[in-house]
């Protein structure tokens, strides 16, 4: 790899991913364009450490492989294409509305699933791995996380990393360079802008084919629909519903006077480990407009389409009955629920408290936003899902 002032280059990153992968094949070619405009936008933008070209490095590179291993084992196993996906929830909203509690709990539900952290680091099985015994891809997850933790002590008041947990497919989609990922890790603007009018049709119907070979690999899925959840969604609406046209919409709603903050430090702590130089009020106020752009494109696309598809949740009503909400949602989704199944989310539940994990500490104004602001970037939101429901 070539460190020349830090600098990512393709050609070195899709040489590194063949000889690492033993393969050559990357199949459609499409996810070249995304690569390039991200590649350009972390060359020129996100200021990156020599710590920060390595690790961005690794990242895709370890992208790439997934993609060979896959498309090796299509040729291998044809029959994996033929795998039948239902997804019948995608959990969407802003960051930090409690929106991945919700996804694990609701997937407590016998008849559901979801992608896995460790699936999600690495969606195709390693060398030599046998069918259904993925221990070496648990372990490089677990090992992960460990270093996150090692560099960046804070995460875990801010995220709860599961090895076996439900996650966000957006680690998925940005092994493909496309969604909101890219802009967590890094300050790099022009790649947002771009994510803004793309078509993200192609990186969806790959998720599509991803959970299927996902599904191939753990027979114990078999019969089972899937529910997605990442905010990256909120970009996507119209890639999401045209891949996933079975799906309904499940969007978690908190005042982002409260959630903005949060997740401006949890960008923060991760642009931080990979730059030499962290703005946090660039950051904070990059973070800030964004997600109340794509907040209203979303709600506006989600008004021309069909109300039907929608099912909202409180994050105050998630916090005050848990149960509730998780019978009432799997009752709108058509998913039975009876004893046994209550005690799992019961179990559940009481495993996973809030207050076990450390307390996370943030402010407004260290990332140059100040409450008015707040309320008027984030008005027409507030109005319809918080203050109406108070």
């Amino acid at each position: 790899m070539s460190t020349d002032k830090f600098s990512l280059q393709a050609d070195e990153l899709l040489a590194d991913a063949r000889k690492r992968a033993g393969l050559d094949d990357f199949g459609d070619p499409w996810f070249m364009q995304p690569l390039g405009v991200m590649l350009e936008a972390l060359n020129r933008e996100a200021r990156l450490s020599a710590a920060g070209v390595a690790a961005h490095h690794e990242r895709i590179v370890t992208g790439l492989v997934n993609r060979l291993r896959m498309v090796d084992a299509l040729r291998l196993h044809p029959e994996i294409a033929s795998e039948s996906v239902e997804v019948t929830a995608i959990i969407v909203g802003l960051p930090r509305t409690g929106s991945t509690l919700f996804h694990r709990l609701l997937t407590t539900a016998p008849g559901l699933t979801a992608v896995r952290f460790w699936e999600a680091q690495n969606y195709a099985p390693f060398p030599g791995e046998m069918r259904g015994q993925p221990a070496a891809r648990r372990q490089w997850a677990a090992d992960l996380i460990a270093e996150m933790l090692r560099i960046t002590p804070d995460l875990l008041s801010i995220h709860p990393y599961q090895v076996d947990g439900a996650d966000e497919e957006i680690m998925i989609l940005d092994q493909f360079f496309v969604g909101t990922q890219p802009e967590a890790y890094a300050y790099i603007p022009s790649y947002s802008a771009w994510l803004d009018g793309a078509d993200l049709t192609p990186a969806y119907r790959e998720l599509r084919a991803v959970l299927g070979f996902l599904q191939w690999q753990d027979e114990a899925r078999g019969g089972k629909r899937w529910v997605l959840k990442t905010p990256g969604h909120l970009a996507a609406l119209g890639a999401a519903t045209a891949v996933f046209p079975e799906a309904r919409f499940v969007m978690t709603h908190r005042d982002p006077l409260e959630t903005v903050p949060s997740y401006c430090s949890m960008v923060a702590a991760l642009h931080g480990a990979a730059t030499e130089q962290l703005d946090r009020v660039a950051v904070g106020r990059f973070t800030a407009q964004r997600w109340a752009a794509l907040l209203d494109r979303f709600t506006r696309a989600r008004d021309t389409g069909s109300a039907g598809r929608f099912i909202d949740v409180d994050y105050r009503s998630v916090q005050r009955a848990p149960l509730a909400e998780w019978r009432r949602v799997l009752d709108l989704l058509g998913e039975p629920t009876d004893a046994a199944a209550e005690a799992l989310a019961t179990k559940w539940l009481g495993n996973n408290r809030r207050e076990q994990r450390a307390t996370h500490h943030y402010t407004l104004e260290e990332f140059g936003l100040d409450r008015d602001e707040l309320v008027n970037l984030f008005s027409a939101y507030r109005e319809r899902f918080i203050l109406d429901r108070a």
